[in-house]
């Protein structure tokens, strides 16, 4: 389960056991058990430093909520840069509709070349001093990268413009309102994109639920898909206990099943979700000197209701109530 706010959220579950300790067996008709908790794991599809955190710790998160916020300068000037090519590409195509050579328009895109031939030559240097002091170690892989980038844009640009001096040419313009219809279309595209980008870098919650931990706080750095946040939605939690083989038989799917724990109401109640088919030897957290040898059924129920006072890896008693088979062991 992932996530959110656009987001993703792509999301991953782990649950939370707990060591019980005991040192006598529990009444006929009572198991001890312990809660279990599969949390979801809030992250980004994308990494970068977390920038704001609107939860913290022990808060309850409803679904759409803020959760945090990556920074995001790089992708506002990508979604900035977009919309001005979207804007450049309709300018053309309307140019382009005129259908008329208007005087010095071959001039004017010469000109314009000549600029994207120089911005190409400066981004090359650029590029190669970049190159050079990467090596060394001076800078980082970051700058590298943007130098390449901005070569690569350049090139493009120059390319583009020797287009529209070829199209300028030609004596029938239809061609050249075809191309600045596709590219005025592809420009679209690459805004759509680069608004989805940036709004991956905020994430908001998937889903109601407590927040279990904090992984990351503002100024830190995560990596992509990592987790920021751990939630627990109510419906996550789950009784695990475990029963001898004459217990199980009487033991069905849906069967509700009463639980008690230090501090708990008294009417907290779950309905049996799980029983296991193979037999294993008890688990060393249930600690008993008669019950450690034996061979045992895992069993698991939801509980119904209020669960606010019930939390992971918790220590619970599960009985059964007089209208389940009472089982004398």
């Amino acid at each position: 389960m992932r996530l959110v706010g656009g987001v993703l959220f792509a999301l991953l579950l782990i649950s939370v056991p707990l060591v019980l300790t005991g040192c006598s067996d529990p009444e006929p008709n009572q198991f001890p058990g312990y809660m279990e908790a599969h949390l979801v794991l809030v992250g980004s599809e994308q990494g970068g430093r977390v920038a704001t955190l609107s939860v913290d710790e022990g808060d309850r998160a409803d679904k759409g909520a803020p959760v945090f916020t990556l920074e995001s300068e790089a992708q506002e000037a990508e979604v900035a840069a977009a919309k001005a090519r979207v804007q450049e590409a309709d300018a053309r195509v309307a140019d382009a509709k005129a259908q008329l050579q208007r005087p010095g328009e071959i001039e004017v895109l010469e000109a314009s070349l000549n600029q994207t031939q120089a911005m190409l030559q400066q981004s090359v240097t650029t590029f190669d001093r970049t190159q050079k002091l990467f090596d060394k170690g001076w800078v980082s892989k970051a700058q590298l990268d943007d130098a390449v980038a901005q070569h690569d844009r350049n090139q493009a640009a120059v390319k583009e413009a020797e287009r529209r001096i070829a199209a300028a040419k030609l004596p029938n313009r239809s061609g050249l309102i075809d191309a600045a219809a596709a590219n005025a279309e592809a420009a679209r595209h690459a805004l759509a994109e680069a608004e989805t980008n940036l709004g991956k870098r905020s994430i908001a919650s998937p889903a109601v639920g407590t927040v279990e931990e904090v992984y990351f706080r503002p100024g830190e750095v995560v990596n992509p898909g990592q987790a920021v946040v751990a939630l627990l939605p109510p419906g996550n939690l789950k009784v695990r206990f475990f029963v001898q083989e004459p217990v199980r038989a009487e033991l069905r799917i849906g069967q509700t099943v009463h639980v008690s724990c230090d501090g708990c109401k008294g009417d907290l109640s779950a309905k049996i979700s799980f029983i296991a088919r193979d037999a294993e030897f008890t688990p060393p957290v249930i600690f008993s000197r008669e019950q450690r040898e034996k061979l045992v059924f895992l069993v698991e129920a939801r509980p119904e209701g209020e669960t606010a006072k019930l939390t992971a890896g918790q220590p619970v008693t599960v009985m059964l109530g007089p209208e389940e088979r009472v089982v004398q062991r």
